[in-house]
């Protein structure tokens, strides 16, 4: 008699560069019934007012990142903006995995593509597309975060992160909140047989 294989969960990668709404998006995808645990990454940032750690990031210092990254500890890692760390810890992928749950990152999108190269057809990789430059600076300046250097540094960067969204699987306009989040639900539900 062969032993029964444990189901095992997928990857569904959410990127975008920053203000176009992956975030709300992976809020919103969290409360549907779509089996999905998040994937909290680590970060050597400050926390943002509200934001708690091992449940928004795990908030680490160089040092404590740096440690982990010379253990291997990490699927991917990036330095996302100068000074700024940010990574997937193997560890997390695999408690996500090992409950039969999908694992869903709100990952940066050079991180998105490392986590989609590595685990191939088990990952669904979505880009979320602001509707264009302008409303993305819209979006940022109305979260109140930015200073006029990091907002044109953060613009700049947006331009770039655009020019990777072919290397997805799926691209989503975020132009209207709603459907977005129903699109990205509706290849969840379809990547995942749900």
């Amino acid at each position: 008699m062969n032993p029964v294989k444990p189901i095992r969960g997928k990857l569904i990668i959410l990127s975008a560069p920053s203000g176009a709404g992956k975030t709300t998006i992976v809020k919103s995808l969290m409360q549907k019934n779509l089996n999905l645990r998040f994937s909290v990454s680590a970060t050597t940032r400050k926390p943002r007012e509200g934001e708690i750690h091992g449940r928004d990031y795990y908030f680490l210092s160089e040092n404590e990142f740096g440690k982990l990254l010379a253990g291997n500890a990490f699927v991917e890692h990036e330095e996302v903006y100068e000074g700024l760390l940010y990574g997937t810890l193997k560890s997390e992928v695999d408690r996500i995995l090992a409950t039969g749950s999908h694992a869903l990152f709100d990952i940066d999108v050079m991180g998105g593509i490392s986590i989609k190269e590595q685990y191939g057809e088990e990952a669904l990789a979505v880009f979320i597309m602001p509707p264009g430059l302008g409303a993305l600076k819209d979006r940022l300046v109305h979260r109140g975060t930015e200073t006029e250097e990091s907002l044109a540094h953060r613009i700049e960067k947006a331009r770039w992160e655009l020019s990777f969204s072919g290397r997805f699987d799926v691209v989503v306009v975020n132009d209207h909140l709603d459907d977005a989040i129903e699109l990205v639900a509706e290849h969840i539900r379809k990547f995942t047989g749900q």
